[in-house]
């Protein structure tokens, strides 16, 4: 499986693969098809990223292939004594995650293995949302990579929402965010699957496409930056989408009746005039002229300006 992140988006990949629990090793490539040497001087060197899956969940991360990734990350933290190159060769099954035969031998703890997960995994995700262009590449056949292992696993769309909140730089992202006068609306039914935080939460129980982000973010006192990033975070992992609507319930409050129907009363007979000619021919009288609809009286009229000032 292989394709451009322009026609099929990392979270769109993800999901793919954790519903169809797909096992082997996911390559990110961030240049350009076809892009000149001179293009690639300019811009930041492309490089390749790996994302080893394991029945659909995400078991490791790197940006290499050497197998020093995770040993590094331990190195860094001085967490075993002389680091890791004084461990003798085979000092741990090459079928067996590194990070489960540090601590089986006691070298590094259960907390440190989830603060390595966290770093290797969420570090990666992070810089593949920030890609303007990149390839990606599925290969099943391609062997787990054990020393790159912590024996920790996550589902590929928790990964994406812990990626996309700890993401400092939007402006890749910043032309995807959903727009301030479209609302969202829910995919799934009842309450959502994925653990959301309270932010998320709140927006989510706007998700029945009917309020605008803009008055969701004035509703909540949220500034409308942070709704929107939500509303692509939740759109990303799939569980809304982008709902465009024609006028918001703000812009609907501030209309003038007197404006926009009264004016024009034959906008006030449209959609009935249309039911009737779908129902039956309109009948005509001897004169061969069309019989005009009754006109609509004035009681009806103060009612229904009673009942729109009211709401």
């Amino acid at each position: 499986m292989f394709g451009s992140l322009s026609d099929f988006s990392l979270g769109e990949l993800f999901q793919v693969l954790e519903q169809g629990e797909k096992t082997g090793r996911l390559t990110i490539y961030s240049g350009r098809r076809g892009e000149s040497q001179k293009d690639r001087i300019s811009q930041t060197p492309p490089r390749n990223y790996y994302i080893w899956f394991r029945r659909g969940f995400i078991v490791a991360a790197a940006n290499s292939l050497d197998n020093q990734g995770l040993s590094k990350l331990i190195d860094q933290r001085s967490w075993i004594e002389g680091g890791t190159s004084v461990l003798a060769p085979g000092f741990c099954n090459v079928n067996l995650p590194l990070g489960i035969c540090f601590k089986s031998h006691g070298l590094i703890t259960a907390e440190q293995l989830k603060l390595l997960f966290s770093v290797q995994v969420l570090r990666q995700v992070c810089q593949l949302f920030t890609l303007l262009h990149g390839r990606y590449h599925f290969d099943e056949k391609a062997p787990l990579a054990y020393p790159e292992m912590t024996g920790l696993s996550a589902p590929a769309t928790d990964v994406t929402l812990a990626g996309l909140r700890n993401l400092k730089d939007w402006s890749a992202l910043e032309d995807k965010l959903p727009e301030p006068d479209s609302a969202i609306l829910s995919l799934v039914e009842g309450k959502p699957h994925l653990k959301l935080n309270q932010s998320e939460l709140r927006v989510w129980e706007f998700a029945d496409g009917t309020v605008a982000l803009k008055d969701v973010a004035a509703r909540l006192d949220l500034s409308l930056e942070k709704v929107r990033k939500i509303a692509f975070r939740l759109s990303v992992v799939n569980l809304a989408e982008e709902f465009p609507l024609l006028i918001s319930a703000s812009d609907m409050m501030n209309l003038s009746l007197d404006d926009e129907f009264v004016d024009d009363e034959n906008n006030l007979f449209f959609m009935e005039e249309q039911a009737v000619k779908a129902e039956a021919p309109v009948r005509k009288s001897n004169s061969q002229e069309f019989i005009a609809p009754p006109p609509m009286s004035d009681d009806f009229l103060q009612e229904l300006m009673r009942s729109l000032n009211n709401s």
